[in-house]
């Protein structure tokens, strides 16, 4: 009977715990309810107002790190009409190269700069006899350092930012080497512009480029370069 007694006591004590807890449930969620929509209005109110900007379209909040430090974006004529002739392009392929030799002493030049005079790179005789390959290859960094001569974006005579006062290389975002260019091919590269960024004094352009190689299914080297242009 004690134990029955326990038992039964136990049960009514948590079906009240469980009534008492729907009761305070009920009383404090219009509360929250109120306090979250209050909350909400403040912060994405003002929010949509500033990204409704066309200049501030392309940000999100991960990106923003330069607009966190200033309210406004600086902005100038040059630097908004540039951005939205760059915005036309994105997603298309933007230059295609002239072919390049990619011949072996300019691979021997570079074995010595980087002091990479691996045989696979310097030795012809030895990598026609031991190489899967069977002539030697240029190194990747060799493939990828040729970008700016492929793109042709250090040619004085066609310069592809005119407006631009400084244009600054900002780094890479990846690269790959999917395939080796041997001694003597011919290269060349695509650009495509895959991403526009609007910073707080500059415009941030990202582009693929993938460089060829001649009578190849397979790319030399694939990597996205990355812009800053300072109007």
């Amino acid at each position: 009977m004690y134990i029955l007694n326990v038992v039964e006591f136990i049960r009514e004590r948590k079906e009240q715990f469980h009534q008492r807890n729907n009761d305070f449930k009920a009383k404090l969620t219009p509360k929250f309810r109120n306090i979250s929509e209050l909350f909400s209005d403040k912060i994405t109110k003002p929010l949509s107002n500033t990204l409704n900007n066309p200049w501030l379209s392309k940000f999100s909040l991960s990106e923003s790190d330069e607009l966190a430090k200033s309210d406004v974006v600086v902005q100038t004529p040059e630097a908004e009409k540039a951005y939205n002739e760059l915005l036309e392009k994105l997603g298309q392929e933007t230059h295609l190269g002239e072919w390049f030799t990619l011949e072996q002493e300019c691979i021997n030049q570079f074995a010595k700069v980087t002091h990479d005079e691996q045989w696979i790179h310097t030795e012809p005789e030895r990598a026609a006899k031991e190489s899967p390959f069977k002539s030697t290859i240029a190194h990747g960094f060799l493939t990828l350092s040729l970008i700016p001569k492929l793109t042709d974006t250090v040619n004085p005579d066609n310069n592809i930012y005119p407006d631009a006062r400084m244009v600054i290389n900002f780094g890479l975002n990846q690269v790959r080497f999917p395939f080796p260019v041997k001694a003597g091919a011919r290269v060349r590269a695509r650009t495509k512009l895959i991403e526009l960024k609007p910073m707080k004094k500059s415009i941030e352009v990202v582009n693929e480029i993938s460089i060829e190689v001649e009578n190849s299914k397979r790319l030399g080297c694939v990597a996205e370069t990355v812009f800053r242009l300072y109007y």
